[in-house]
This record gives structure tokens, C-alpha cells and sequence, in this order.
């Protein structure tokens, strides 16, 4: 049986809530029809957005929503999204479909979006194709409060006060979509353009996001770094809050990818076993960190993570819509409990993304919305937000799998909050067996289930809009206490969610 250790008295770090973040790209149908319908729609909404995904999201408490992009970032140039509906300039996306992009969604769009969620704001700059002076002025445009061109322009288009910027990336994916750029190369030109970044109000400073490697290239975080920490005069101080990592899950590979909802038993492991790596990931891009940074101030930003799985049958490729199975939920409750064990390095993880895009936690069709599994997972992990992760060891844990597919059975994560409430997560990979876990404290005190929930189901299952409900967010009650030991019985194929509380 498994036996799983929690050490209460033992704080590692806090667990920052961006962990739990999002991604929404001008890409497909995320923005529009997704989040975007426009005022005049028939569709609920609130100054264009719609009020159902607006709602949905708030229930998950999204802390961070970054945007444009993605790839869209480094064509993207703002003044074409700002000013009136009619006149903005519209041009093709050459990365995603090759559809017309009209610019209704701009840059007030976007902080009217994060006003109705409350959530804070990640903007992209564009490094590729953009100019220090554009970036330079749309900083200056969105924040400054004072008499100058761009505040004036903001004004003129309709909002008086600047908005809060709480995270800026300096280009994106620069070695591939967004410049095809060299480390050392792009490290000379982070140092230059986030000069631009101006903190026009110093008690609202805006943390800049260095574009840091694609999975396991490890010398472009290595490099950039020599670049950009090559001396230390006291101006750079503070230049650089964090360094991004995109990673995704391609069970059968970057071409091939395979289907999101027909797969083999061999097919599920490699999924997770893939999941997993993102461990090897963190760890190691870590380790190059501490050379330059022992202190952990510069945060470790997975601003893209994820399955991506081929597109759903007829629908346009180059929109990425995929649906959302049981195994994108075990892809997620493993993933966020990775990002919690390293949350003294990861301080902001961005699914990707928010609406109809890859991993995304809500679909819509015309009026219609659902949730998928992931969408659950993220509700059920939130009450790690901003709480303390714990110390805890798992033992007695078998590698199960086929051929060279392994995973742990069981994995977690736990974590304390301001109440004293323990949350634990836990995740049975097996495709097919139960599991038995024995969950106790270090201290030996005993503890009452104050909550306890689960996903779970076959392993192909999804929710339509015909069955939005086939996989649901549900009470779970197969546990005991005896002895001060907590006995919880597994579902194969689930994550579980227990609310612990110490005995007085």
C-alpha cells in the first residue's frame, strides 16, 4: 500500500497562485467567439465579453491571463487595436489559419477582460518584427499617468487613468516563431528593449519576462543568461524578474502528435510519461538558474505548457482546436503538482490555452459552453493558491506502464493555508487498478476530512455540448479514518482532492 507522509511543520515555499495561469492567443477561435463576441452580440456579455466564460473562469479564481501571443506577439503591433472599431487595421494571421484579423480585440479590450476577471495582466511585446520605440511606446501608452503622446492617445481613445501592467514579456519563442534568433543574440537584444520598459510609477513595477527555452534546450538558457548577467553594474539590478519555458505533450511526436480521444492503453502512459518529463525540465533549467541566480529572484516562467494533440476532424488546423479527455486531466494534476513541488524556482505557469485552443479548460459553440476535465482539476486546485507547500514523501510507490512507458502510480502535493486547512492532490495514473493510499501526519496527530472531491472516469472520456456532464468535479467519499491514519481507495484513471484539518 502507499503510504504518503505529510510533514506539517515543515513550510517549503509559497505557492505563488500565477502558477495557475492562463494563455489566451489570437489563435482560432480563443479570443473571438471564445472570449470575445462584441457588444451587439446576442450572445450575454459584458462590453463584448461573454459573461458565461467571464463566470466560469472567476470560479477557478484565474489569477494571471497572458496575451497576444504566442507566435502572434512578434507580428503584432498595437497600434492597430486601438481607436475606434471601424478604422483599426486589419490584417491576416499569418501564423494561425490565415483568416482576417480585424483588431476589434485590442489593448483596452484586453484590460476590460481582466477587470471583469479580476486577475492580473501578462502582456507580450513584440521582439520579432516590432521596434524598441513601439514597445517602448505601448508601455507608455498603457501606464503612464501624465501629459505626453501616448497618454494623450489613450485618453483620446477613451480611457482617462492608465492601467497596471503586472507582467511584460520581451518577445516570444525567439528561437523559433519569433525571430529564429541565436541565445546570444536574442540575450543582447533583451537587454536592450526591456530598458524600454519603462516603471512610469514605481510602486507599481512591472516584472519583465526574459524568452527563455523550448523544452530541453538547455544551452539557450545557459547562454542567455551569460549575456544578459555578464556584469554587475547596479542599473541592471532587477532587469530580468523571469525566464519563460515552453514545453508540450506530443504522445506520438511533433509531426504525428495523435488523436485527442482515440488512444491505446500503450498510448495513455506515454501521454503521462511525457507529463512527467516536465519534472526533468524544471529540475535541470533550474539548475542553470542557480548558477546565475542562487537567491531564486529571477522566477522560472512556464508560460506555455500542455497537451497538443492533432485538431478535431474537419474543423480548420490552423486553429488547434482538440477536445479534452480524462487523460488531459491526469496530464493537468500531474503537471500542477510538479509546479508546486518546484514553487520556490516556478513562480507562473500559462496553460495553453484558455478557450477552443489545445488544453483548454472551456469550449463553446455559438451560445453554448462547457467545461472540460481540465477545467475541474483547475477548480479543485485552487485552493493551493497563495498557500504553503508542505513537505511530503510518498513511499511504496510502484512504476506501472508498458514497454517503455513508466509512471509512478500515485502522485501529490500538498500544502497549507492561512486557516490551517492541509489540501492534498493526488493523482492514480493507472489505467485500470484501484489504489490504496494511507495518508498520516509526521507529527502523528490525527485530522478530519473537511472536504474531499474527485475527477474521474474511463479514460476516453470528454464532454460535448449534446453531454456537457459526462465528466464532472464530484463529492468523494471513499476514505476512512482509523487510528489517525487516513485510508483513501483510488479510482483508476482520477484525481483526488482531500481538505485536511488537524484535531485540536
Amino acid at each position: 500500500m502507499v503510504r504518503l507522509v505529510i510533514n506539517d511543520r515543515k513550510k517549503m515555499s509559497m505557492i505563488s497562485p500565477e502558477i495557475y495561469g492562463h494563455f489566451s492567443e489570437h489563435l482560432g477561435r480563443c479570443i473571438y467567439e471564445g472570449i470575445y463576441v462584441g457588444e451587439d452580440s446576442e450572445i450575454p456579455n459584458v462590453n463584448g465579453m461573454r459573461k458565461d466564460v467571464v463566470e466560469a473562469l472567476k470560479e477557478i479564481k484565474i489569477p494571471v491571463l497572458r496575451w497576444p501571443g504566442g507566435c502572434f506577439a512578434d507580428e503584432y503591433h498595437w497600434k492597430d487595436g486601438v481607436g475606434p472599431k471601424e478604422t483599426r487595421k486589419k490584417m491576416v494571421n499569418t501564423h494561425w489559419g490565415g483568416v482576417v484579423e480585424d483588431n476589434s480585440f485590442g489593448t483596452h479590450e484586453f484590460f476590460e477582460l481582466c477587470e471583469q476577471l479580476g486577475c492580473k495582466t501578462y502582456v507580450n511585446g513584440n521582439v520579432g518584427s516590432g521596434t524598441v520605440q513601439e514597445m517602448s511606446e505601448w508601455v507608455e501608452y498603457m501606464t503612464f499617468d501624465g501629459i505626453s503622446p501616448m497618454a494623450e492617445l489613450r485618453k483620446t481613445n477613451g480611457r482617462e487613468k492608465p492601467w497596471k501592467i503586472d507582467y511584460f514579456g520581451v518577445g516570444n519563442e525567439n528561437w523559433g516563431c519569433g525571430g529564429n534568433m541565436r541565445p546570444s543574440y536574442y540575450g543582447d537584444l533583451y537587454r536592450r528593449f526591456q530598458t524600454y520598459v519603462r516603471n512610469y510609477d514605481p510602486e507599481k513595477p512591472i516584472a519583465k519576462i526574459c524568452g527563455g527555452a523550448n523544452v530541453d534546450d538547455y544551452h539557450w538558457t545557459k547562454t542567455v543568461l551569460e549575456v544578459t548577467h555578464d556584469h554587475t553594474l547596479p542599473q541592471f539590478h532587477g532587469f530580468m524578474d523571469g525566464l519563460s519555458l515552453h514545453y508540450y505533450v506530443h504522445p506520438e511526436g511533433w509531426e504525428v502528435k495523435g488523436s485527442a480521444t482515440e488512444f491505446d492503453d500503450e498510448t495513455w502512459y506515454k501521454t503521462l510519461s511525457k507529463a512527467m518529463y516536465m519534472d526533468t525540465l524544471v529540475t535541470r533549467h533550474g539548475a542553470i538558474m542557480d548558477e546565475y541566480d542562487p537567491d531564486k529572484k529571477i522566477g522560472m516562467i512556464v508560460d506555455e505548457w500542455g497537451c497538443w494533440f492533432n485538431c478535431e476532424p474537419g474543423t480548420n488546423p490552423g486553429f488547434l482546436y482538440q477536445q479534452n479527455t480524462i487523460r488531459d486531466a491526469l496530464v493537468a494534476g500531474v503537471t500542477l503538482n510538479i509546479f508546486n513541488k518546484h514553487s520556490d524556482r516556478v513562480k507562473m505557469a500559462n496553460l495553453a490555452q484558455v478557450v477552443n485552443v489545445l488544453q483548454a479548460v472551456l469550449l463553446t459553440e455559438g451560445s453554448k459552453m462547457i467545461k472540460t476535465p481540465t477545467y475541474h482539476i483547475f477548480h479543485m486546485y485552487r485552493h493551493h493558491q497563495g498557500a504553503e507547500l508542505l513537505e511530503s514523501s510518498l513511499s511504496d510507490v510502484t512504476e506501472i506502464g508498458m514497454n517503455d512507458w513508466r509512471v509512478p502510480e500515485i502522485t501529490e502535493s500538498c500544502s497549507v493555508d492561512a486557516n490551517g486547512i492541509i489540501t492534498v492532490t493526488l493523482n492514480n495514473l493507472s489505467v485500470s487498478e484501484d489504489n490504496d493510499i494511507e495518508i498520516v501526519l509526521a507529527g502523528g496527530e490525527a485530522v478530519t476530512v473537511e472536504e474531499a472531491n474527485i475527477v474521474t472516469g474511463e479514460m476516453h472520456a470528454y464532454n460535448t455540448f449534446e453531454q456537457p456532464d459526462t465528466v464532472l468535479e464530484k463529492r468523494f467519499d471513499r476514505y476512512e479514518i482509523m487510528h489517525k491514519v487516513l485510508k483513501v481507495s483510488m479510482p483508476a484513471c482520477s484525481v483526488v482532492e482531500l481538505r485536511l484539518k488537524k484535531k485540536a
